[in-house]
């Protein structure tokens, strides 16, 4: 059995640790002697916020979160409900929100109910104890950290909350000590394999010395090689926000908001490569000038091979912020990406009837993103009604015509809200969404916050068989899972796109802040699946590849004609 405990944070201030970010559960384990924080001594658990009839949103947070084991083996977990920045909650006085899990990675929130005695002792003593006393006798506590209790787990859950919540890292790498081959391609065809510390793999690339192997001649040698890593140091190109990265008749695709002219203008970079495109020329496609009713703040542009054609889906306003707009961009048949011309005019995204989304001049539409499911074509997008009351970003999902790709299939289904405190911190929004596509499951990233260092990605996700536009079906994280914590340097890390290159491995575009007050910059960085096949994107390239496991070496056996089956 291991100890695990739960605890609150102290406040910083609104740029490094705000109060709803702050006031939710956070989790470390007690392991011979030490305390380990989880997640980045970030939150894990945040309390849902309530609504109003007309669907606005009342931030709430949490103190004093109590973990009770129940007979059944699972957990309970019961918290004072206060309002966002920690003032008492009325609606919640004299009860306590009451959450259930049976791991401590998903959450249930149950409603509010009356407080055990036990629990009515223990916050009546955190309200009188001064914080030193709190803490006294337990070296080592997290920064800020203001303990509750502790509950004693297996040994099982104590490593599945370290595999979910601290990042793992490159342990060992294995590679046949013998392989068979016929000709140089076969044998660079196989792969290593990666074992990370959470016991998951990946495979690797090894770039091969094959200097003095000779292929036609049958017989054994001796090779060695290194793993290949494409490494990319952020920033990788400053002032471009919302990158994404496309691929189309085998050459790679760079599109982003260039925020160096206040969005005005649009570029795209070709390359043969994802790491070419660090240094691709740059060549306009769009400005506010060219078109009647695109005026400007060209937003979030992605590339999407829709119904067979090139697209990019973007966002932009004849003039006003009020009536920015999705919209759809289409590469004339045989045209080439980097030439203007070539682009026929963007189109505002419809309704099946021809009808406007929403109504300009009240409400907004932006970071429209495609991806097939299922044999069926998917929009989402964030949606923002300002009158007549302002109700922050929220995102839908509809069905798209891919024959016509400015036109939605079904009507507009409500997919999430700003509902938790690391979404609403400084604004209620969620935007940037970004399909991630895995064999069983389907992953939604998205982005949450105001577009200042409180910027996060959240994880909404949905197996086979279900209805996308049933909102219940979705499984969405209780906490983000990139944040200005999750690597050092990178503040207001968010708005994800991502790309598989030609070895299979899967990258994350991205824009963060190289400091506090830098403008927003792209970045690239290798996706990773943890455990559940969720995606990782803290895996900084230290944790991707440990140097003193790089080397590989193996005897190559080369034969007139064999298939080896290890690949």
């Amino acid at each position: 059995m291991m100890n695990l405990w739960c605890y609150t944070r102290e406040p910083i201030d609104s740029v490094y640790y705000d109060p709803r970010l702050a006031y939710s559960m956070h989790l470390m384990l007690e392991e011979d002697g030490t305390l380990v924080a989880l997640n980045h001594n970030s939150g894990i658990l945040f309390a849902k916020a309530t609504e109003n009839a007309d669907g606005s949103l009342n931030p709430m947070s949490i103190r004093y979160p109590y973990i009770r084991p129940l007979a059944d083996g699972t957990y309970e977990i019961l918290a004072t409900r206060t309002l966002a920045d920690g003032e008492q909650d009325a609606e919640s006085k004299g009860k306590v929100v009451w959450f259930t899990t049976d791991d401590f990675v998903t959450y249930v929130e149950q409603g509010l109910k009356e407080p055990t005695e036990e629990y009515k002792a223990l916050v009546e003593r955190f309200r009188s104890e001064k914080y030193e006393d709190r803490i006294a006798g337990f070296p080592g506590f997290p920064e800020g950290a203001h303990p509750c209790n502790s509950v004693e787990i297996p040994e099982e859950l104590a490593k599945r909350l370290k595999q979910k919540f601290i990042t793992a890292h490159h342990t060992e790498t294995i590679f046949p000590k013998k392989v068979l081959a016929g000709s140089r391609e076969e044998f660079c065809a196989m792969r290593a394999r990666k074992v990370f510390s959470d016991e998951t793999e990946c495979t690797a690339v090894v770039d091969w010395n094959l200097e003095g192997v000779d292929f036609s001649t049958p017989g054994e040698y001796r090779v060695e090689g290194y793993l290949h890593q494409d490494s990319f140091a952020f920033p990788v190109i400053r002032n471009h926000a919302d990158p994404c990265i496309g691929k189309w008749n085998g050459k790679y695709y760079f599109i982003a908001t260039y925020d160096a002219d206040h969005e005005h203008t649009m570029y795209i970079r070709e390359a043969d490569s994802i790491p070419e495109l660090v240094h691709a020329r740059e060549n306009l496609i769009l400005d506010s000038t060219t078109y009647e009713g695109i005026g400007g703040l060209l937003w979030a542009p992605e590339l999407h091979v829709i119904g067979g054609r090139l697209c990019i889906l973007h966002a932009a306003t004849p003039d006003p912020f009020f009536e920015e707009e999705s919209r759809v961009m289409i590469l004339k048949d045989g045209g080439n990406p980097t030439v203007k011309e070539d682009w026929e005019a963007p189109r505002r995204v419809v309704r099946a009837d021809g009808s406007d989304i929403c109504e300009a001049g009240k409400e907004i539409t932006l970071d429209m993103t495609h991806f097939t499911w299922e044999g069926c074509d998917y929009v989402i997008w964030s949606q923002r009604q300002f009158l007549p009351r302002d109700l922050g970003a929220w995102l839908y999902i509809a069905r798209l015509n891919p024959g016509e790709p400015w036109k939605l299939a079904s009507d507009p289904v409500l997919l999430t809200k700003p509902e938790y405190g690391w979404e609403n911190n400084h604004t209620f929004v969620v935007e940037g969404p970004f399909a991630l596509i895995r064999s069983d499951r389907l992953h939604i990233t998205y982005s949450a916050a105001a577009v200042d260092t409180s910027y996060v990605v959240g994880l909404l996700s949905i197996g086979h068989g279900k209805d996308l536009l049933d909102r219940s079906n979705w499984k969405k994280a209780n906490y983000p899972i990139l944040t200005s914590r999750s690597v050092p340097g990178e503040y207001g890390t968010g708005h994800n796109a991502y790309v598989q290159d030609e070895n299979g491995d899967i990258w994350n575009t991205y824009h963060a802040r190289p400091g506090v007050d830098a403008p927003r910059c792209s970045g690239i960085r290798q996706v990773h699946f943890d455990v559940d096949d969720e995606p990782v994107l803290d895996m900084t390239d230290d944790l991707a590849l440990n140097p003193a496991l790089r080397r590989v070496e193996t005897t190559l056996q080369v034969a007139a004609t064999y298939h080896n089956p290890i690949r």
